[in-house]
């Protein structure tokens, strides 16, 4: 399956069970509302998944598993964050022999590698895999950015198609296109920002509250590319307390938070995360149940 790098693409977070241990019912209960709401791919194994406690059997397991549930429909994207090129070539080749059907990639985690060797990392992984790639430029959460040099160095790899920007700049949306025209998909990675970098001309979302708010996403992505402003705004403006969520480092607990009130997962993280508690818990709560209860009437976004 090639990849359309547009349209709405979960970074999932992982199911656990109270024993500690992989929930792959709840997995498959949150991805078929997904896929019933529109969604265009799914990630797993980003931030958001946890992906620095999950082992590499867990995202076998994972990955296997999602692959089996969407059946064909949208692609499974593995996510690689590892500190050495070689372990980044080796996720790459087993996320291929696994069913993935693309990559997001990481500059090299735990070293903030200057420019030279980040374009290098990118580069060597690209030459390794024919999956197609996403690059993830974070320079606010990771320290590296990855500059339009470098970008333009990666132009003469072909499986290098995407990039979601997460740099907390929408101007980097307009420099993107300015200087490569469509060459690489954009895909906001900053939930807060979403509406703004697609009318700039991002063309998908890279969402976080997508996992517990699936519909609501997606629809505002369909109305805002259809032209429908005003009525992608009003939802949008809705949705804003829930997507700042997104922007704390305790989003994994907080996310996942909402994706049990909405009835799409559970609160259970892997330690060293621990489930919210007092003030705080009581605080996200109301955030969370108040937009619930208020959640609104959403258009006939399918046919958009």
């Amino acid at each position: 399956m090639a990849i359309e790098w547009k349209g709405i693409f979960p970074a999932f977070t992982t199911k656990f069970t109270a024993a500690d241990e992989l929930d792959l019912p709840l997995f498959g209960k949150n991805l078929q509302a997904q896929i019933k709401a529109g969604i265009d791919g799914v990630i797993l194994g980003g931030s958001l998944g946890e992906a620095s406690v999950i082992t590499t059997a867990e995202k076998e397991t994972l990955t296997k598993y999602a692959v089996e549930q969407v059946a064909g429909k949208i692609p499974v994207v593995m996510n690689i964050a590892e500190g050495s090129t070689g372990e980044a070539i080796r996720q790459a080749k087993l996320a291929a022999s696994w069913g993935a059907k693309g990559l997001m990639l990481l500059p090299p985690m735990r070293y903030k590698s200057d420019e030279r060797e980040t374009a290098e990392y990118f580069k060597t992984i690209a030459a390794s895999t024919e999956l197609p790639i996403m690059i993830y430029n974070n320079p606010v959460d990771y320290k590296v950015e990855v500059t339009l040099d470098i970008f333009d160095q990666l132009q003469q790899y072909s499986n290098v198609q995407a990039v979601k920007e997460s740099t907390r700049d929408v101007s980097n949306v307009t420099r993107m296109i300015s200087r490569f025209g469509d060459r690489f998909s954009i895909l906001c990675g900053v939930d807060t920002l979403a509406m703004e970098e697609m009318i700039l001309g991002a063309n998908g979302w890279v969402g976080g509250l997508v996992c517990a708010f699936p519909e609501e996403t997606v629809a505002i992505y369909k109305l805002t590319k259809a032209g429908r402003i005003a009525e992608a705004l009003a939802i949008y403006r809705w949705f804003l307390p829930l997507l700042e969520l997104d922007l704390h480092p305790k989003l994994v607990q907080y996310i996942k938070l909402a994706e049990q009130q909405a009835g799409l997962g559970s609160e259970t993280v892997r330690a060293p995360r621990l489930k919210l508690v007092g003030e705080e818990r009581e605080r996200i709560l109301k955030v969370i149940d108040s937009a619930i209860a208020s959640r609104p009437a959403l258009p006939d976004y399918h046919s958009l």
